[in-house]
C-alpha cells in the first residue's frame, strides 16, 4: 500500500476500485469526493467516488490503483481510511471518521462536530 497523502485504501476497497475503475472506462483511476448532503441543513458529508480522475490530485495508491480527490477537500480526507465490504444484499465503500466527527449511520459519511 502507498501513500501519498497519508490516505489509507484497504485490499477490499482496492480490489473495488479497480473493478469499477475498469467498468467505468478509466482502468487504474478513481476519484473521491465529499459531498455535502443537501437533504438537510445538519452538515453530514458523504463521499462519491467514481472512474477516473476529474482534474485532482492524486491522494493514495495501491494494487493498481490510484485515487485522486479535489484539492480543496484534502484537509477533510487526510488520516482517514477507505474499506469496501460486501455481502448479499451489495455492498458499499466505508470511511473511517475525523478527529472531531461524528459517524453516519451508513458509515459512508461524517458530520463535523
Amino acid at each position: 500500500m502507498t501513500e501519498i497523502f497519508n490516505f489509507l485504501i484497504s485490499q477490499s476497497a482496492a480490489s473495488e476500485l479497480s473493478r469499477q475503475a475498469s467498468f467505468g472506462g478509466s482502468p487504474g483511476e478513481m476519484f473521491i469526493d465529499l459531498v455535502k448532503d443537501d437533504n438537510c441543513s445538519e452538515g453530514w458529508m458523504h463521499i462519491k467516488i467514481k472512474p477516473g480522475t476529474r482534474n485532482g490530485s492524486p491522494i493514495s495508491r495501491t494494487e493498481g490503483i490510484t485515487l485522486y480527490a479535489d484539492i480543496k477537500k484534502l484537509n477533510l480526507l487526510k488520516d482517514q481510511k477507505l474499506d469496501y465490504y460486501g455481502d448479499l444484499s451489495g455492498g458499499g465503500f466505508l470511511i473511517s471518521t475525523p478527529k472531531n466527527a461524528k459517524r453516519c449511520s451508513c458509515g459512508s459519511g461524517f458530520k463535523l462536530l
